[in-house]
């Protein structure tokens, strides 16, 4: 196997002019994404980053790859052609039973085998909880830099990856450069991103690489696999219609009134940060940078005054509407529709009159 001359190089101070790549980090060439794929099916987050790994792959004017990963040619088949109609102009794989299920040891191999061969400038992932267990576990093997839970990507003429993500608990936005290190490595938000629009047929080149493990090599074991679908938790991010409350609600039992809506309309409901941490609403159900970032066709804010790290996680919306009795509050000037008003009186009525207006669609229907 090969090996990634991956040493340091000196940069620069704050002000300065950074300094040529050396010789050595110029075989690093194209932009790759992992694909996450479980029992047959893409993440979403995968096509998002096939997207935004197609715009930094032609401002570098160099290829953009999809690295899949399974158990069998039968249950990545779709995932490869999906991965080539999403933008990639290559696909490496790695097929092996050891890679039915996801698990940390034989996915690292796989990966990091790639990398040390194929060389690529820079690597996505999703910060999926398998995009997270994997890209920590890759970023040491690869002894590189990793910027985890990004919301924004750029690049520059020279290829350095500007990797921007929330910090200080969300309250501001920091841009990292890994500047000594390749293969760049940084791992975005479900649903920061748009998917690019699907090309119906695009095919491309497919290089397929031996895992060489065996399964008596791998620790861990899957007993069984629990789909997200099956479980209690939120699902937010991909949700059609959302329902947020904040601390305008006033209490606990107000937020029911947000329940209350969300059933009414078939949606999903949330909240602001404030109200995880006053234990009104879980943690899975919070909106927000530092929370879970949505773009629904619909998202209803009610009580919610906005901060910054709020703003970020739902800007993508088709269509937001704040209720909230303070005009002049942060979330009414970027609102679709502003409805000035207090939330726990406005509610009831809400949902009263969208009760009444299904009911005769479906009657009419």
């Amino acid at each position: 196997m090969a090996e990634a001359p991956n040493k340091p190089f000196p940069t620069v101070g704050r002000g300065g002019t950074k300094k040529e790549l050396p010789e050595h980090f110029k075989v690093y060439k194209h932009v790759w994404v992992a694909v996450e794929v479980e029992h047959g099916v893409v993440h979403p987050v995968s096509f998002e980053l096939l997207g935004e790994g197609r715009k930094l792959a032609d401002k570098r004017g160099v290829e953009l790859a999809g690295v899949v990963m399974g158990g069998s040619e039968a249950a990545i088949a779709d995932a490869i052609q999906a991965t080539f109609e999403h933008g990639a102009d290559v696909v490496y794989t790695v097929v092996d039973p050891v890679l039915e299920h996801y698990r940390n040891e034989p996915y690292i191999k796989a990966l990091t085998d790639l990398v040390n061969i194929y060389q690529p400038e820079i690597l996505l992932l999703g910060a999926t909880n398998l995009g997270r267990d994997l890209a920590g576990s890759v970023a040491t093997t690869l002894l590189t830099g990793l910027t985890a839970d990004c919301t924004e990507l750029a690049i520059d003429d020279e290829g350095s990856l500007a990797a921007t993500r929330p910090t200080f608990g969300g309250s501001l936005l920091c841009t990292i450069f890994t500047l000594n290190f390749r293969p760049q490595m940084a791992t975005v938000r479900p649903r920061v991103m748009s998917a690019p629009e699907i090309q119906p047929g695009r095919t491309g080149r497919i290089v397929s690489h031996p895992l060489g493990l065996s399964e008596d090599e791998v620790i861990t074991k899957v007993l069984k696999f629990v789909a997200d679908r099956d479980t209690d938790k939120a699902q937010l991010p991909y949700a059609d219609i959302v329902v947020a409350g904040g601390l305008g609600l006033r209490s606990a039992e107000n937020f029911q009134l947000v329940k209350n809506l969300a059933a009414v309309l078939g949606a999903k409901y949330g909240g602001s940060r404030p109200l995880v941490q006053k234990d009104w609403i879980p943690a899975d159900r919070q909106i927000g940078q530092t929370g879970k970032t949505i773009r629904p066709r619909l998202y209803i804010a009610t009580g919610i005054s906005d901060a910054i790290q709020h703003r970020v996680g739902v800007e993508g919306s088709d269509l937001i509407i704040a209720i909230n009795t303070d005009p002049n509050a942060p979330i009414m000037d970027f609102a679709h529709l502003a409805v000035v008003g207090d939330a726990v009186k406005l509610l009831p009525a809400l949902t009263e009159a969208f009760r009444k207006h299904l009911s005769v669609n479906r009657m009419a229907g």
